[in-house]
């Protein structure tokens, strides 16, 4: 079964896609949450989300599957995007799983963007996650994101004047947007303490963040690696998608 639902908190809507089996449906709480989080420009409205939740939910009845919009992503009502939203929507949306869904375990599927603001969380505001999957990891996010603007854009930056960025859907972002992800390089960072509940995939083909960059993170962390060969950004391809899946409710289940 599959509803959308909205978490209303600090003065903000956060559109939310849930899951759960058909026999679960009535039910309050659910032992076991996964917490999904799409990448830069995207949205909880894709195949992969779904795909993800049909497979784990056709293997064990009793978790559940909660996705959202990122500020200024999607269906969310907010037209610019911060990181400081970001983290605090991903806060109010951990405290919903377990106030309203009583989760007893969370957990995390990040793609991407949603990788980087996860990775970035666990650091500032605490690890609320029992295991952390993360595909196509935003790794280097200040320079992918700076890589992408043009010298328009970045002059007009620098005078302090706000940008549009995005793909489908446009979404301002200001200097203080790029100066907050380059302030938190996860590079920077040692997550030794988390290392074995993390699991990273990444694509040999990924074309905005080199597999070099994840692996090295990982292998400097010592956190498992999964290379994904032929892959590339968004796992366009259902094979690719389809191992990640199989992968990553593997992981979780172990």
């Amino acid at each position: 079964m599959e509803k959308k639902l909205q978490i209303n908190e600090k003065g903000c809507s956060i559109r939310c896609r849930f899951f759960c089996s058909d026999s679960e449906k009535t039910a309050r709480t659910f032992s076991d949450v996964v917490i999904v989080t799409h990448g830069f420009g995207s949205s909880k409205d894709t195949a992969g989300t779904t795909s993800f939740a049909e497979h784990l939910l056709g293997k064990y009845k009793h978790w559940a599957v909660l996705a959202f919009d990122w500020p200024a992503h999607g269906e969310d009502a907010r037209k610019k995007l911060t990181v400081e939203d970001c983290l605090d929507d991903l806060g109010i949306v951990t405290d919903y799983a377990r106030t309203e869904l009583k989760a007893e375990r969370l957990y995390n599927y990040s793609t991407s963007f949603g990788a980087y603001l996860v990775l970035r969380y666990i650091i500032e505001r605490g690890n609320p996650f029992r295991k952390i999957a993360l595909r196509s990891a935003g790794i280097n996010m200040y320079e992918s994101m700076s890589n992408h603007i043009d010298a328009v854009g970045r002059r007009d930056l620098e005078k302090g004047k706000e940008i549009l960025v995005g793909f489908d859907r446009k979404m301002k972002i200001d200097r203080h947007f790029l100066d907050s992800l380059k302030a938190f390089d996860v590079r920077k960072h040692e997550y030794f303490d988390y290392a074995d509940d993390i699991l990273i995939l990444h694509g040999t083909k990924d074309e905005w963040i080199p597999i070099e960059l994840p692996w090295k993170f990982a292998e400097d962390n010592v956190i498992e690696f999964v290379p994904v060969e032929g892959a590339n950004h968004p796992f366009q391809n259902p094979q690719h998608m389809a191992l990640a899946i199989h992968k990553i409710i593997e992981f979780f289940k172990d």
